[in-house]
C-alpha cells in the first residue's frame, strides 16, 4: 500500500530496515518518537522516510526544501490534490508558526485509506524562504481503528529542537493553550501560572499512550514500549510544569549550588502527595493535576520530581519495576545515599511515596536489576 502512494507524491524507494525509536534528523533539524512496532521500511533515507507496523500502520514522512511552497496553506492544498484526498484540513498555529492538520480519507488501488496527516513549517529559514515537513500516519480502513496510533505518531513529531520540550502538535491542535492562569501549587508552596487547558491536555496525552502501551504488555517491546510511555509524557508536561518549577525553587530557598538540598525539598513535597490510582484507567495522574492538587501513584510523582530538577538543570530521571510494582525518582547529586547505576552515572535513588531521606530505600526492593532506569535528556 505505501510503495503506491510514495509514488503517487513523488517519493523515492531504497529499502532498508530498522526499528523506529527517538530519531533525529540533522539535516532538517526535526525529530520523532514512534512507537516500537514501526521499522524503517522505505526512503531515501535524506528527506524521505517510510515506516511500518505491523498491525497495517504507516508513517510517511517526507521534508521538502525551501522555495517548494510559498506557505504552509499552499503545501498543504497541494497534498489534498496529489492524494486526492476526500478528509478535510484544518489550519491551526504551532509554537508560533501556522501548521495544518489533514484528516485523511482516500483511495490507493482497491484499499480504502484513513488517518491522518500533519504539514508542519520547519525552523530553517533560508534566502529561499521555509523547507516544510509531511508526515502521514494512515492504514486501511480494514486494518481496524488505529486513531491512537496515528496520532501518538504524529504528536511524537519535533520540528524544532525547542519542542523537545514542549507538547506536541496534535495536542496543542486538539486543546489550544487558552487563557493564563494562576494556580496555588500543593501543600501551599507558591503559587503558578498555567494555561487554561494545561491540565485536561496534560491527561488527554496520558490516557492515548496508555492505550498504545497496552499494545505492548504482552511482547518482547514492553520495556522500549514502558519507557516511551514516559518520555512522551515528559515532553508533554516540561513547559506545563516551567512556572510551577520556578515558584517551587523560589518558596523552598535553596541556595543555587546546592542541589541535594534542592532534590530532598523537591522529594519531601511530593512525598505529602495524596496516594491515588485508577485501576481502571491509565493510572498515571497528570502532572499538571499533580503538582496543583497534590496527588498521584509512584511514578506519576517520580517522574513529576523529575521535571522539577531538570527545571533546575540538575540531571534527574524515574527507575521502574515491573516485579517490585514501583517507580522511584533518580537524582544526579552528591552525597551518602543508595545509588543506581546507569549510562556510567551512579544516580541516588528518590523514594516517592515513602517519608524516607532522599537516598534511602527498602531492603525488600534493593536489587538493582529489577529496576529499569530511565532518563530524558
Amino acid at each position: 500500500m505505501h510503495k503506491n502512494l510514495f509514488s503517487l507524491l513523488f517519493f523515492l524507494i531504497l529499502p532498508v530496515a530498522a526499528q523506529a525509536m527517538q530519531i533525529s534528523f540533522p539535516s532538517w533539524g526535526f525529530f520523532t518518537d514512534l512507537p516500537e512496532e514501526y521499522e524503517l521500511a522505505d526512503g531515501d533515507m535524506k528527506s524521505v522516510y517510510s515506516f511500518a507496523s505491523p498491525a497495517g500502520a504507516i508513517v510517511n514522512i517526507r521534508a521538502y526544501p525551501a522555495g517548494a511552497y510559498q506557505s504552509v496553506e499552499a503545501f498543504a492544498r497541494a497534498i489534498q490534490k496529489q492524494l486526492n484526498n476526500r478528509g478535510e484540513m484544518d489550519v491551526f498555529e504551532y509554537r508560533n508558526k501556522k501548521a495544518v492538520l489533514l484528516k485523511l480519507d482516500f483511495s490507493l488501488g482497491n484499499d480504502a485509506v484513513s488517518g491522518f496527516g500533519l504539514c508542519l513549517e520547519l525552523d530553517r529559514q533560508t534566502a529561499s524562504g521555509t523547507p516544510f515537513l509531511l508526515a502521514l500516519a494512515y492504514a486501511g480502513k480494514a486494518d481496524g481503528d488505529l486513531r491512537a496510533l496515528h496520532l501518538s505518531c504524529l504528536d511524537s513529531i519535533a520540528p524544532d529542537a525547542g519542542s523537545l520540550h514542549a507538547p506536541g502538535p496534535i495536542v496543542t491542535y486538539s486543546f489550544p493553550p487558552g487563557a493564563r492562569k494562576t494556580q496555588t501549587l500543593a501543600s501551599g508552596a507558591g503559587e503558578a501560572v498555567f494555561f487554561e487547558h494545561d491540565a485536561e491536555a496534560a491527561q488527554f496525552v496520558v490516557d492515548r499512550e496508555d492505550l498504545i502501551l497496552r499494545r505492548y504488555v504482552q511482547t518482547p517491546l514492553w520495556k522500549e514500549a514502558w519507557a516511551r510511555f514516559y518520555r512522551t509524557i515528559y515532553r508533554d508536561s516540561f513547559e506545563r510544569i516551567q512556572s510551577a518549577a520556578f515558584a517551587l525553587e523560589r518558596s523552598w530557598n535553596i541556595p543555587a549550588l546546592d542541589n541535594r538540598a534542592l532534590a530532598s525539598a523537591a522529594l519531601k513535597w511530593v512525598q505529602d502527595f495524596q496516594y491515588e490510582r485508577d485501576l481502571e484507567g491509565s493510572d498515571f495522574v497528570n502532572l499538571v493535576t499533580a503538582a496543583i492538587e497534590g496527588k498521584g501513584d509512584c511514578d506519576s510523582r517520580a517522574l513529576l520530581l523529575a521535571v522539577i530538577m531538570e527545571q533546575a538543570s540538575v540531571s534527574a530521571g524515574i527507575m521502574v519495576s515491573a516485579e517490585y510494582g514501583h517507580a522511584m525518582g533518580i537524582v544526579d547529586v552528591d552525597g551518602a545515599g543508595v545509588r543506581f547505576p546507569l549510562d556510567g552515572t551512579n544516580w541516588l535513588v528518590a523514594e516517592t511515596t515513602a517519608h524516607v531521606d532522599i537516598g534511602l530505600i527498602g531492603q525488600s526492593m534493593s536489587d538493582s536489576n529489577k529496576w529499569m532506569g530511565i532518563t530524558f535528556e
